[in-house]
């Protein structure tokens, strides 16, 4: 029971740090209507094997510092480019491609946690395969360490919300790169709870992702 214990709490804690998938279902709410891109331009795609989400976590039980990290692959994306800049893009991810970095050593552990945030007790994998990213605006970003800003609509279990990124962009010899700046998301806001006594007390509703991204120009 006090293994079980503590497999459910550290569920509910990889929970609160993940993209949730949105499979087929129409997003819920919060859509960003006002969209400004388009698909003129060249089109790139999104190199799966290079890219990445990054996600970090933490927890409040014990120690404020404890935190845990892992990854989420992309399943596909494309992106756009006109006059040599960032036009439009929609990353879409693999949930289950979902994992624990600081688990890797851990087989045991590791498989127990996945298998069971892959379940229908949390993610519906299944149901819910894939989660999204999709840019409405690009700026220019004139101030600090990035020279983009990024409005898009993230959609987590079903629910889409507006959410901004700062973002270094580069676009040089066919090749397009993204890497947002690690950026604190709400869990909640997007449905994302745990009804175990106790949980929401052991874990923060921060989540901090990075989105990492490399395109090569479709031929």
């Amino acid at each position: 029971m006090k293994n079980m214990f503590k497999i459910s709490v550290f569920s509910a804690f990889i929970l609160g740090m993940t993209v949730v998938s949105c499979g087929k279902d129409k997003p819920l709410s919060s859509v960003n209507n006002e969209v400004t891109t388009t698909t003129e331009g060249n089109s790139f795609q999104v190199d799966t094997l290079n890219s990445k989400i990054e996600w970090k976590g933490f927890k409040i039980l014990k120690s404020d510092n404890t935190s845990h990290f892992g990854t989420i692959k992309f399943e596909s994306g494309d992106v756009t480019v006109k006059d040599g800049k960032l036009e439009s893009g929609k990353f879409v991810a693999d949930m289950n491609s979902l994992t624990s970095v600081d688990l890797k050593d851990d087989a045991e552990q590791l498989n127990k946690l996945n298998g069971h945030l892959k379940s229908g007790d949390f993610f519906e994998v299944e149901k819910f395969p894939t989660a999204s990213y999709e840019i409405t605006k690009v700026s220019e970003n004139a101030n600090g360490d990035y020279n983009t800003l990024l409005d898009g609509n993230l959609t987590i279990k079903g629910i889409t919300k507006p959410v901004q990124f700062n973002a270094n962009v580069t676009v040089n010899n066919g090749e397009v790169s993204i890497a947002t700046e690690p950026k604190d998301i709400n869990r909640e806001d997007f449905g994302v709870k745990f009804q175990m006594p106790l949980a929401n007390g052991v874990i923060k509703n921060e989540v901090n992702l990075q989105i990492l991204i490399k395109a090569l120009e479709k031929k």
